[in-house]
């Protein structure tokens, strides 16, 4: 819009016929390069783009003007998606256009090397099919090669279908393109110019791997026994010649009604407006106990009353039962696995803790090795209790300056399985859990770590912590780093190769952090061959064993809901998260005030240069090489989540607790999750608007301000505690503790790696084996050599993992570190009493029985 903007200040001046240092060249050229862009955009079209370069060539100065605020007005209030009798062919609104008639608007792509006559004909005559809809319209644009293809798919969101016409041809080239510093960054391993038919194919792929929502058509005069088999495979429906072209219109509607449908929210939403009789539990079901209550009133008028129908007990009318579904919950889920490219999907209403719960007990068993990052949510460690498998802790990567831990380095897998395979304990390993991405927005290549992994453990699962990574599957950039766009690609490669391996990859993912889900809405996505054969029926032993057989149906439907909208606006929003977290930073950093006190971590910061293969640039640069940055996120071990936002304040002489409750949410409001001495993360989702944006740099300026000016108005003295706070803060000396393996008593095997956590967990229930000491007087018990031993999980929160797991060793660090932590919640710890620990009595017993009285290791 930018560019639009800018040729609306120069009409203007041109209009007015003031003196001005524009030239008609420059005004030309405007409009050129406009022209050029928009024809991957069926708004505004190019009879208006037409229309402006004739006003032009007209020197009518002040009607160029008129058509190009009149656009402006229309794209920012969006009427031209509101129905289907919006034009700005005459830079005027049809009557109709001004009826506020909801319809559900799109663009369709025509890839095929023809003529603007014939193009003008089909748009002409798919756009007079389109004003009989009542509900569903679309315009049209056409690519005339395959680069112009991909430039409309990755920039133009509002594509949903491609229709391919007889043959696609190449340029060879990519950089006559406006774009083509982005296409660089990931079209390298595109296509090499081959026939027609091949290129036709390798269109298709590249548009499922970039835009997997995209329904593809294919329009060709070749007969129906001449088609080659693969054509038939790939494309939604296959043509012949274009006399078909009503058929064609009918199957892109039809297909877009298919995707919008909803069939939980659906069913519920129409359950809800049924009459009925309530004789079954919940008295709130359809507000009664709510809407005629004296005292209560208040509480359904604050929600409304759909809330309340939409509540009921029954799984029948219509509904479905969560933990045996036959309908349209059924249905619900199976369109999600579609949109997350999965091969089955899973809800579930309580969180994404209990999906780490879920796959690991279904999974895994007493006497399973469990490869595990030691910094994952506590869901998981909590899991290895209930499921009885043994954890082997693999430590991350520490960022000691910024308090911050990283991810787990593949060296460090690889060293750990090596040493599993020295101990004969290699065919005890069954799963790998990692999170992806961490809390900080630290990305792993999953692709990579998989397919090393396998090369040891052919039958490893895999379990990808994706809580704060949904999105991402639905963003062409950061897609090729999520777990199931991995586990499918590494498919392919196999059967290709014939390698000798099985893919098993499970994914959970928090809707409700980074996607339109009501709170505690999860998802479990599943890639695994193995599933429908080994694994079905212990997963739904344990989705039974811990979900709710009283489910809450708003989350079901949000879950079904948002699918719909991933699926149909996911790329648009995704991306403007991330524009959002750019701008955040650009304003950051060219401010002189606040780039004083304030300062962005970049990607170097936070991802050491030894674990980059390719040079990540800071996403800044202005001569920074977009192909090289799609390189290094392509290839490089880990990568960086751009809407994650860590802004270090320790130059303002504030902590981050501190700066987050006494600045941030105490004065303005501003909310954050999580924080560490000198730094506070920020994070853009798709509800992130340009406003909040600008809000929350008018926060950080406002805070510069007070301490500029506290800086500067203190006294001598005052000014030295203040310059000394900030040095103290920006040189943190504190070390973060890594994991400091189990006591003897409680490993699996003695001088094995890998902990008997189940069994130190339940032997802590007698609280005779256990005693307390505070925090100092732990310190000095360490400090002289004593074995202390925790008896229980203590787990500052945020972030969330545990420091001390039953049967951990204490350390030096690990006391220390809980000492100066900023954080107020820590679980699994009482202040009063101090750290829980086993008693000497127990760890002198080096013959322990389990928990449930055999002797270990028979």
């Amino acid at each position: 819009m930018a560019l639009w903007r800018e040729l609306r200040s120069s009409a203007k001046v041109f209009a007015s016929e003031t003196k001005h240092n524009i030239s008609e060249v420059q005004l030309e050229k405007q409009v050129e390069l406009l022209t050029e862009l928009e024809k991957y955009w069926g708004f505004p079209g190019p009879l208006f783009m037409q229309s402006l370069v004739k006003r032009l060539k007209a020197k009518e100065y002040k009607a160029l003007h008129s058509d190009v605020s009149e656009f402006l007005r229309a794209f920012t209030a969006a009427s031209y998606r509101k129905n289907n009798r919006f034009s700005l062919a005459s830079t005027k609104k049809s009557a109709a256009a001004d009826s506020e008639i909801k319809m559900n608007y799109f663009e369709v792509l025509f890839v095929d090397d023809i003529q603007e006559k014939d193009q003008s004909q089909i748009r002409n005559l798919l756009e007079g099919y389109c004003k009989k809809q009542k509900d569903i319209f679309y315009r049209t644009i056409f690519a005339n090669s395959y680069e112009d293809a991909l430039t409309a798919i990755l920039f133009n969101p509002l594509l949903q279908s491609v229709v391919l016409r007889y043959q696609v041809s190449s340029k060879g080239d990519l950089h006559d393109q406006h774009y083509h510093h982005f296409l660089d960054a990931i079209t390298q391993d595109v296509f090499e110019p081959q026939d027609s038919d091949n290129l036709v194919v390798s269109l298709v792929r590249k548009i499922k791997e970039l835009r997997p929502e995209l329904s593809v058509y294919f329009v060709t005069d070749i007969s129906s026994n001449d088609t080659p088999s693969e054509m038939l495979e790939i494309f939604r429906r296959i043509f012949y010649r274009m006399e078909d072209i009503q058929e064609l219109h009918i199957s892109l509607v039809q297909d877009i009604r298919l995707r919008l449908q909803t069939p939980f929210f659906t069913a519920l939403e129409e359950y809800s407006q049924k009459p009925t009789g309530v004789f079954h539990a919940m008295p709130i079901s359809r507000g009664n106990s709510i809407f005629k209550s004296w005292w209560m009133q208040d509480f359904g008028e604050f929600y409304g009353r759909n809330l309340f129908l939409a509540e009921t007990s029954t799984t029948s009318g219509g509904l479905d039962s969560l933990s045996k579904p036959t309908g349209p919950l059924k249905k619900a889920q199976e369109m999600a696995a579609s949109a997350y490219c999965a091969k089955k999907t899973f809800f579930v209403t309580n969180g994404t803790s209990t999906s780490n719960k879920i796959i690991h007990q279904a999974l895994t068993k007493p006497g399973d090795i469990v490869l595990i990052d030691r910094e994952c949510h506590k869901s998981h460690h909590y899991a290895l209790v209930l499921s009885g498998a043994t954890p082997v802790y693999l430590d991350s990567y520490k960022i000691q300056e910024y308090s911050i831990y990283g991810a787990v380095p593949l060296k460090t897998i690889l060293e750990k399985l090596e040493d599993l395979k020295k101990l004969g304990r290699l065919e005890k390993v069954k799963m790998l859990v990692l999170t992806n991405s961490t809390f900080d927005g630290i990305v792993y290549n999953p692709q990579r770590v998989m397919e090393e992994v396998l090369k040891i453990v052919p039958n490893m699962i895999f379990l990808w912590d994706e809580a704060w990574f949904a999105f991402a599957s639905f963003s062409p950039f950061l897609r090729s780093r999520t777990a199931m766009f991995a586990a499918q690609k590494i498919l392919e490669k196999r059967n290709s190769e014939n390698k000798d391996f099985r893919v098993r990859v499970y994914a959970t993912q928090s809707t409700h952090k980074t996607l339109s889900s009501f709170r505690q809405g999860s998802v479990i996505n599943v890639f695994d061959e193995d599933f429908d054969l080994k694994h079905e029926n212990s997963f739904q032993e344990a989705y039974l064993t811990h979900i709710s057989t009283s489910p809450n149906y708003q989350i079901l439907a949000s879950l079904d809901a948002g699918r719909r909208q991933a699926e149909f606006e996911g790329f648009e929003l995704t991306e403007r998260a991330i524009e959002m977290a750019m701008n955040l930073r650009y304003q950051i950093a060219s401010h002189p005030l606040l780039s004083k006190y304030f300062h962005v971590l970049k990607i170097n910061e936070i991802i050491p240069e030894e674990l980059q293969e390719y040079s990540q640039e800071d996403f800044l640069l202005e001569n920074a090489s977009w192909q090289r940055q799609g390189q290094a996120w392509q290839e490089n071990e880990f990568a960086l989540d751009p809407t994650k936002i860590t802004l270090c304040v320790g130059k303002t002489g504030v902590d981050g607790t501190t700066f987050r409750n006494q600045y941030l949410m105490d004065q303005f409001g501003v909310q954050v999750n999580k924080t560490s001495p000198n730094t506070v993360l920020f994070m853009t989702n798709i509800g992130t608007t340009r406003s909040s944006v600008s809000y929350l740099v008018g926060v950080l300026l406002k805070i510069a301000e007070k301490v500029e000016y506290d800086a500067r108005s203190a006294n001598p003295e005052a000014q030295k505690v203040l310059e000394r706070r900030a040095h103290e803060l920006m040189n943190i000396k504190s070390t973060l503790p890594s994991f400091t393996g189990f006591h003897d008593s409680f490993k699996e095997l003695p001088g094995v790696i890998g902990g008997n956590m189940r069994d130190a967990f339940y032997f802590s229930y007698d609280e005779t084996n256990c005693k307390y000491l505070l925090l100092d007087q732990a310190l000095d018990t360490v400090a002289r050599g004593e074995t202390l031993v925790s008896a229980n999980f203590v787990t500052p929160y945020p972030p969330g993992f545990p420091v001390l797991v039953p049967g951990q060793i204490v350390s030096k660090e690990i006391v220390e570190f809980l000492l100066g932590i900023d954080v107020k919640e820590i679980h699994g710890y009482d202040p009063e009493m101090g750290l829980r620990l086993f008693s000497d009595k127990i760890l002198n017993r080096h013959h322990l029985p389990t928990a449930f009285g055999r002797a270990r290791g028979n």
